[in-house]
């Protein structure tokens, strides 16, 4: 079958990129004729793969992503795929997938993060985010899809309320995890790391791990920690992840008490190291369509405190894997759960649980299950009347 995959960029990095190469690969071997639409791209992911450019001269991100959608439905209103499957914001597809939950529900939570004072890095709703929206509402408005793939039962209730989407149109599809990248460590090789990263022995690592602060509730979890300091004596905490306002946290540790207790590395390239040698990751944030994060630490045997605000707390069983509080939870129930975690006996039992879990959800296996569905609608819409 003629297959049109649909995504703004191909790129070498990024996780909706990574699943873009390879649905791409592993159709291409199935004997499907690929297209990749797109505005730039890198090499392919198999020989068959062809690429085909729509770039339009346009000022501003908002206009680039309008103009590329409006020029995606004119390619598939003249090419008459078997099947187009879009990874990104357009309004013409059989099958959309929504990785990064919708766009209206990202600024409501923003708002709530914020304290309804600002969303996150912005002012005002911008003219970009107005594109989006048009975009989104024409994405999912009746009859402009046959199969809406999320990440997450978070994104696919979001949706259904907000769009009316038919439950038996969404198909649940968890992100996968590399399981031979993220892994537990030998214990020689975890207590180097733990060293290096000035952890000393009979101590714990709480691991805060991400990009933007105040999204993922770091201001929330320093003051839970402080709140229960004299209770963790030997706790420390490695925020780990970029932010132009760390200098702000850092003060806020400070103003805490904290400072002894909790470095700050900046961005780093190995995260699966923290991961692996942390005892206990938490990411008590406001919106995370999935958070990938949580299932590489439990990937690395290292149990979790999240939110029900991160779609990935659906693979944590709570009291297992670690815990999960509702979102608008307050310093106090946080410091509860970091309490009831930080006990080394009970850290001990549930490292292998949660190895375990994440082994239920490797890359090959979701993205076998993204494979099955997209080639379902395909004979689908093959078996109906044009």
């Amino acid at each position: 079958m003629r297959i049109a995959l649909v995504h703004l960029r191909h790129a070498a990095v990024g996780g909706t990129e990574r699943v873009l190469d390879e649905v791409s690969r592993r159709l291409a071997e199935r004997g499907h004729d690929v297209t990749i639409l797109c505005r730039s791209h890198v090499e392919a992911s198999h020989p068959k793969v062809r690429f085909v450019v729509l770039r339009s001269p346009v000022i501003g991100s908002g206009w680039r992503m309008w103009a590329f959608a409006g020029a995606v439905a004119r390619n598939v209103a003249r090419e008459r795929y078997d099947l187009v499957y879009s990874l990104g914001r357009t309004w013409s597809h059989d099958v959309i997938r929504c990785s990064g939950g919708s766009h209206a529900a990202w600024l409501e939570q923003s708002r709530i993060a914020s304290g309804g004072k600002r969303g996150f890095g912005g002012w005002l709703r911008s003219f970009k985010d107005e594109l989006t929206l048009a975009i989104e509402r024409r994405s999912y408005a009746p009859g402009a899809y046959s199969k809406v793939i999320v990440n997450s039962r978070l994104v696919g209730d979001d949706l259904a309320r907000r769009y009316g989407i038919p439950a038996e149109k969404l198909e649940v599809v968890y992100n996968g995890v590399d399981l031979a990248k993220f892994a537990p460590l030998e214990p020689q090789r975890r207590a180097g790391l733990r060293a290096e990263f000035g952890v000393a022995d009979g101590e714990l690592a709480l691991l805060f791990l991400g990009t933007g602060y105040e999204r993922k509730g770091l201001a929330r979890l320093l003051e839970a920690l402080a709140s229960v300091a004299p209770q963790l004596p030997r706790v420390r905490l490695w925020v780990v992840g970029r932010d132009s306002e760390q200098a702000r946290y850092e003060r806020l540790a400070e103003s805490l008490g904290l400072s002894g207790r909790v470095r700050f590395f900046g961005e780093r390239r190995d995260a699966r190291s923290f991961f692996a040698a942390a005892d206990l990751y938490a990411l008590p944030t406001w919106y995370d369509s999935f958070g990938f994060t949580v299932l590489e630490a439990l990937a690395c045997g290292t149990p979790v405190v999240t939110t029900d605000h991160a779609g990935a707390a659906e693979l944590v069983d709570p009291g297992v894997h670690g815990a999960v509080l509702p979102v608008a939870a307050g310093r106090d129930e946080l410091a509860r759960e970091l309490l009831a975690w930080c006990d080394p006996q009970r850290l001990a039992q549930a490292r292998p649980l949660a190895r375990a879990r994440a082994e239920q959800y490797g890359f090959d296996a979701t993205m076998a299950r993204m494979i099955d569905v997209l080639e379902q609608v395909a004979r689908e819409r093959a078996a109906s009347p044009r």
